[in-house]
């Protein structure tokens, strides 16, 4: 099969065939139709040591979370509940289906988990990739293979939106506009927050932002995030979700945050990062991070956007084929204007 694989951090990918995934008795291969690019995807690509505390990609490795296919084999103790042709998305994960954590939705705390395009297992930057069936979820009818694509990213920000108990007529303050940005943009609104701002830097970012529930939006670059959240709101966000990731944006978020007020640090920083306690201990604030999904999130984003509740479209930037895919994988790491770009095998 085809691949998109790691050749070295600062290298384009290299697409070459590869061999073909070998489904095990419990196991499913899809087809890939849709594998969207992550941000941490980039950020792996350029890591070159263990200084951030993720492990250097080695040669060969298959990237790639975001993706949903067709059911094309089936292992022979893999269920009735699949068939040939079947139209699915997955958790990006193989566990083992019966512990706990599996049963209750959260199969990547298995401790039998191996992490699909992380460098564990090989991911869907490929025309085929390996899934668990007690993993997997049915694409409902008419739900196309761009929105099969975006499950993943918008469990990440329900999940989030779920971690900080959001109260329905909250105001919420989201710093960065990065597609978790957006998708959590999109469900504080769902979840029935009165005030949604968006900060970020990037005029195109903020744009999208207002397309994904945003009630405002304030440019980082040109204003005082704060003094414009004030404005705004006349007060200081009741909820702030952090989705940037980079050193520095926690204790902006202690900085912005009121007295008694709540946190959720979405984005993954991979680097040292500093913060002052006495900010948070002072104001007692209530500081949560949060990691991946469960099923359940999965569940709720797939049966959202096919009745048509939520609309994460304005997410999408476009599609690209193998041929373009190393270019554009290359170019995504330093163009801040593009949100959600989707590989179609």
């Amino acid at each position: 099969m085809r691949a998109a694989t790691f050749v070295k951090a600062g290298e384009d990918l290299a697409v070459e065939e590869v061999q073909d995934p070998v489904v095990g008795a419990s196991e499913l291969i899809i087809r890939v139709k849709a594998c969207g690019i992550c941000g941490s995807d980039l950020h792996m690509a350029d890591v070159h040591d263990f200084s951030g505390g993720m492990k250097p990609l080695r040669k060969g490795v298959v990237m790639g979370h975001e993706f949903c296919g067709e059911v094309c084999e089936l292992g022979q103790n893999a269920g009735s509940k699949f068939k040939v042709g079947d139209r699915v998305t997955a958790l990006p994960f193989v566990s083992c289906g019966h512990c706990f954590a599996c049963l209750s939705g959260s199969g990547h705390r298995c401790s039998e988990a191996a992490y699909t395009g992380l460098g564990e297992l090989p991911g869907g930057y490929a025309d085929y990739v390996k899934v668990s069936p007690h993993e997997t979820l049915h694409l409902p009818d008419g739900l196309d293979w761009n929105l099969g694509a975006l499950v993943e990213p918008l469990a990440v920000g329900l999940h989030s939106v779920r971690a900080a108990k959001l109260n329905s007529g909250e105001s919420t303050l989201i710093i960065g506009a990065g597609p978790v940005g957006l998708a959590t943009a999109l469900w504080c609104r769902y979840f029935g927050a009165r005030h949604v701002v968006v900060s970020d830097r990037v005029p195109e970012r903020l744009g999208l932002a207002e397309k994904m529930g945003a009630t405002a939006v304030i440019n980082a670059e040109k204003e005082d995030v704060i003094g414009s959240f004030k404005r705004i709101v006349g007060a200081r966000p009741s909820v702030i979700l952090e989705c940037v990731g980079v050193p520095g944006t926690q204790q902006l978020a202690m900085d912005y945050a009121p007295a008694g007020g709540r946190i959720v640090v979405v984005g993954v920083c991979m680097a040292p990062d500093t913060i002052l306690p006495v900010k948070a201990i002072t104001k007692e604030l209530q500081v949560n991070y949060v990691y991946m999904y469960n099923r359940q999130d999965f569940e709720l984003a797939l049966d959202l956007m096919h009745r048509e509740l939520i609309d994460p479209t304005p997410m999408i930037s476009g599609n690209v084929t193998f041929e373009d895919f190393p270019r554009t994988f290359e170019n995504l790491k330093n163009d801040k204007t593009a949100c959600k770009v989707i590989l179609m095998p």
